[in-house]
């Protein structure tokens, strides 16, 4: 009886030390680059330091004095509004693409996985190659663009990346052309493991296409529209790469975005106070859409069961 109750004993404990050994691993990634950075910066957003300035170096604390800077500087406004302008655009264009596309694929015909691979294909190259890549397009001179323009009877050449009018336009079409492949992948996956005999049952009450599309597939896939909608907007907010490549946040900051000005302050500046704050304004930013978004998601979900 007592080697019994000591082999019983055993497996709780081995049942009780695994799981914590498997999650130790990533807790301790989160912990170090996730939680730690944002508590430094927390602490050090409430600091003036400046490591070009000899003077400014130490660092002093300011209160709120950081935070106060950027809501009053005229440039941060503006970085402000190209990102809300950008998000605002790429997101939901990027997502009812996705849509579409995997409504396009989600079908067995011959050489369907070649049309999968070539709305997919933009998500495998590296941002920074496929803004080299649309660099041609946007080429004053004989860029694909302006050559498509001139078909409409416009015969002057667009510089698009120079043209404060057009240069988050440029950044924008890049970044749809870029992710809206890879959002693809989960609404595809979504539709294929849609119950087929709800449509089937549809199908024998005379339902039209888009009387299941509208009725039966939006709903079902209301949490993979939550998923993506959430991932693409915290990529919104995080781009950068291509910026680097195709206007440099130029010109005038026509095309400057959030996270763009942040290394721009960080590295160019070397104002630590000030990165540190906005690094926290956009984990705000960041965590109140998050946040906003599920409990809305829920909230439907909710009146729905009533």
């Amino acid at each position: 009886m007592e080697k019994r109750s000591k082999n019983l004993k055993h497996p709780d404990l081995k049942s009780s030390v695994i799981p914590i050994l498997l999650i130790l691993p990533t807790f301790l990634i989160v912990l170090l680059f996730t939680a730690w950075p944002t508590l430094l910066s927390i602490y050090q957003s409430f600091f003036r330091i400046k490591l070009n300035i000899a003077k400014f170096r130490i660092p002093t604390f300011i209160g709120f004095g950081n935070y106060v800077s950027l809501f009053k500087s005229p440039t941060f406004h503006q970085v402000l509004l190209n990102t809300l302008i950008y998000v605002g655009g790429v997101v939901p264009i990027s997502i009812i693409l996705a849509f579409l596309f995997a409504l396009l694929v989600n079908r067995a015909m011959k050489g369907i996985g070649f049309v999968r691979l070539g709305f997919f294909y933009p998500t495998i190259i590296p941002m920074v190659s496929a803004a080299t890549i649309w660099m041609f397009f946007f080429t004053p001179d004989y860029g694909l663009f302006n050559e498509f323009l001139k078909f409409f009877g416009y015969h002057g050449p667009q510089n698009w990346t120079g043209n404060p009018h057009l240069a988050l336009l440029a950044v924008m079409i890049v970044a749809i052309w870029k992710s809206a492949g890879y959002f693809m992948l989960f609404y595809l996956a979504g539709l294929q493991n849609l119950p087929i005999d709800v449509f089937e049952a549809a199908d024998i009450d005379g339902a039209s296409y888009f009387q299941k599309l509208k009725h039966i597939t939006f709903p079902l896939l209301r949490r993979t529209t939550l998923f993506v909608s959430t991932i693409a907007f915290i990529d919104g907010f995080q781009i950068i790469d291509h910026i680097f490549v195709l206007t440099q946040g130029g010109p005038s900051d026509a095309s400057n975005v959030f996270l763009y000005y942040l290394w721009e302050m960080r590295f160019n500046y070397q104002d630590v106070g000030k990165s540190a704050a906005m690094t926290v304004i956009l984990v705000i930013i960041i965590l109140f859409f998050t946040i906003g978004n599920f409990a809305l998601s829920e909230r439907k979900e909710d009146r729905r069961v009533s």
